[in-house]
């Protein structure tokens, strides 16, 4: 039996900020000591994590209003303002996962925070300056390109913030604590594509606002959030923990890349958090693009055209726990993750039949269902991780002839890898749904561009309203092949016993 540990020993055992002892798989040091500090220490990384999410999706709002600044883009070239943030964002997630063992999860959390500090600032200065629409096409793109990529931060905080709070809770809670700190981050995409349209038309009297093009106080997009930025920073610096257990060595990360296991959950990520991020980023674009009469019949609709992504954001944000629930509920993430994949796939086709019939409603709601499935599946896949590489753990120690839960902290890091690994590549996927939807835009942008006078480019767009249905196609054959691979790797009865598949008795 594992030592009981007293409250006064555990804080007898912080040094510097850093707690040295923790046992949350202990009963008696869990109820006397490692449920509140695990409480506090989740409490205050949502609220981190949430500003880090609202700062990485600030463009797509900004993007859609940029006309209103006398910055005049095209549609290929919005796509690239909103890609470019994600792809930054995907990638600083692997190094912002190694800061948590370098400098501690207080205080990593502090300095993330802080780094929002930048895009917001760059957004509120440069973006709506007389400066900047004064210069050439090609400056401005380039300036905005810029501004947007340091957005790419705020992408970054989720990695650090799963890595660490992983490490706070036991097992049996791991599911719902890692569901509730990602569905508070994702949840900051809506309260941004809520509140930031908003906060934009301040003072703008609502005749204006109704007309196709009217004025915007762009500076407050990134002003409103630095009260909150420096309130997140103060926060982590002075409730937070460090964890010396929160360690992901490169030996840790050299054998999570060496595990086919990294590689699937990793590409079944792509399936469900890259659709979360890709629509949340892309479909004020895409309902822009695609339903402009019906936009011209709802001006306020039009002019507060990410309120409408608000709405997917915040039924995906509320389903991520819901996911890591209901995956604790049925005795394993796997099969709710296959039924995600199974129901995103029938919510694409039936929003390809909303845009090829000129139905937004039945196109809006078939992606609000998308959302739906893509939070749920968040939550089972990122439950599916820690349960492989426990279960894996246990298999190893068995095998060397040792207790099962002998090496159940190394199983930890390597989950711990994983988690990182696969929010990088995750991320990822979001960048790859914009570049399917850019390519799309400019195959219709080349014949727009060809046809002579106005009149006939209005006529082609027109005609062409559909061209969205081409990158739908391809998003529901990647759902079908999700599926596959879900049931292939971790369902399939005839593989049972099977190193993979067996993996399913163990809760996965």
């Amino acid at each position: 039996m594992l030592p009981q540990v007293s409250d006064g020993d555990a804080k007898l055992a912080r040094r510097g900020g850093w707690i040295e002892h923790w046992e949350p798989e202990n009963p008696a040091f869990w109820e006397s000591t490692g449920k509140k500090i695990a409480r506090k220490n989740l409490l205050v990384s949502i609220f981190a994590e949430h500003l880090g999410f609202s700062v990485w999706v600030l463009w797509t709002i900004v993007v859609i209003n940029l006309a209103n600044i006398n910055i005049n883009l095209s549609v290929s070239e919005m796509f690239m303002l909103t890609a470019v943030p994600n792809l930054v964002g995907s990638f600083l997630r692997i190094p912002y996962t190694f800061a948590v063992p370098r400098f501690g999860g207080r205080t990593w959390t502090a300095i993330s925070a802080s780094l929002l500090f930048i895009p917001t600032l760059l957004l509120a200065i440069l973006v709506p300056s007389g400066w900047l629409a004064g210069q050439s096409h090609t400056t401005q793109l380039w300036v905005l390109l810029l501004c947007a990529a340091t957005a790419g931060l705020g992408g970054g905080n989720f990695s650090s913030s799963m890595f660490n709070i992983s490490f706070f809770y036991p097992e049996r809670r791991k599911g719902f604590a890692l569901g509730m700190n990602a569905a508070g981050g994702n949840l900051g995409v809506a309260v941004a594509q809520l509140f930031v349209p908003l906060a934009i038309i301040v003072g703008v009297p609502a005749a204006a606002v109704k007309l196709p093009k009217h004025h915007v106080h762009m500076a407050y997009a990134g002003l409103m959030w630095l009260p909150l930025i420096a309130a997140a920073a103060i926060l982590a610096w002075r409730y937070m923990d460090s964890l010396t257990q929160a360690k992901a060595d490169k030996r840790s990360y050299v054998t999570a890349l060496r595990s086919g296991q990294t590689w699937i959950m990793s590409f079944l990520y792509i399936g469900t958090f890259g659709s979360f991020i890709g629509f949340s980023f892309a479909l004020p674009l895409v309902i822009k693009n695609t339903f402009p009469e019906f936009l011209a019949g709802h001006p306020f609709i039009a002019t507060y055209l990410a309120g409408l992504s608000f709405v997917g954001a915040l039924i995906g944000s509320v389903a991520r726990p819901f996911g890591g629930w209901l995956s604790d509920k049925v005795g394993g993430g796997s099969r709710v993750t296959l039924a995600v994949f199974v129901g995103m796939a029938l919510a694409t086709g039936a929003a390809i039949v909303g845009v090829q019939g000129r139905n937004f409603p039945l196109f809006f709601g078939s992606y609000m269902v998308v959302f739906l499935l893509a939070g749920m599946g968040n939550g089972s896949t990122y439950k599916m991780i820690p349960s492989i590489f426990a279960a894996l753990g246990r298999r190893d120690a068995e095998a060397k002839g040792l207790v099962p839960d002998a090496n159940v902290v190394d199983a930890r890091r390597r989950a711990a890898a994983v988690i990182g690994i696969a929010g990088a590549i995750g991320a990822f996927g979001g960048f790859l749904i914009q570049v399917v939807l850019r390519q799309a835009s400019l195959n219709v942008s080349a014949l727009v561009k060809a046809a002579p006078t106005a009149a006939q480019k209005v006529a082609v767009a027109a005609a062409h309203a559909d061209w969205s249905v081409p990158a739908l196609w391809v998003f529901l054959v990647s759902y079908v092949v999700f599926a596959a691979t879900t049931w292939f790797f971790y369902l399939r009865k005839a593989v049972a016993g099977a190193t993979v598949s067996g993996l399913a008795s163990a809760g996965v």
